[in-house]
């Protein structure tokens, strides 16, 4: 009788956690019925070299790496997620006595499109605006010339970081 009372408690308590959702899902977090995404070479606005280039392969292999779907060609791809970089901006934070930077910021900002090519529906539309309200939701990196650091490693990671945000819209919202 005690072993029945436990046991039916228990499996209460396993359905009623169940039901209410820890915040955890089953199965992949990938929109319903895509499969298959092309991102095309991301576009700048500014004068930055190979900033696009960077930011393109910085998202696709984030989508490699952890996303359910499959990066393909335009012609074959269910989606198709492009975007444009529309601001890259760099100040110095603290400076020396001579007025060289001795800690310097970059932020990019940028403008990301997710459509299905076999409806022509907009799946997800973000802006990633450099600004005061907005500065949390861009791409912001600060690096120290004097340690070592450089405008190319400060790039890398700010591409990483806005990839990384990017992605995070192909996942099914909770």
């Amino acid at each position: 009788m005690r072993t029945a009372r436990i046991s039916c408690m228990l499996f209460a308590g396993i359905v009623a956690a169940l039901i209410s959702g820890c915040g955890y899902m089953f199965g992949p977090s990938n929109m319903q019925g895509v499969r298959t995404i092309h991102v095309p070479i991301f576009q700048s606005v500014g004068f930055r070299r190979n900033l696009d280039y960077l930011l393109t392969e910085a998202v696709q292999q984030e989508i490699k790496s952890r996303s359910g779907y499959r990066l393909v060609d335009e012609a074959i791809a269910d989606t198709v997620l492009s975007g444009r970089i529309v601001d890259a901006r760099k100040n110095p934070l603290s400076e020396t006595r001579f007025d060289d930077p001795r800690e310097t910021q970059l932020m990019l900002g940028a403008e990301i499109s997710w459509i299905d090519r076999r409806t022509g529906q907009i799946l997800q539309q973000r802006v990633f605006a450099i600004g005061q309200e907005l500065a949390q939701h861009s791409s912001q990196v600060s690096f120290a010339p004097e340690v070592g650091q450089s405008m190319a490693t400060a790039q890398q990671e700010a591409v990483k970081r806005l990839a990384s945000q990017i992605v995070d819209l192909t996942e099914m919202p909770w």
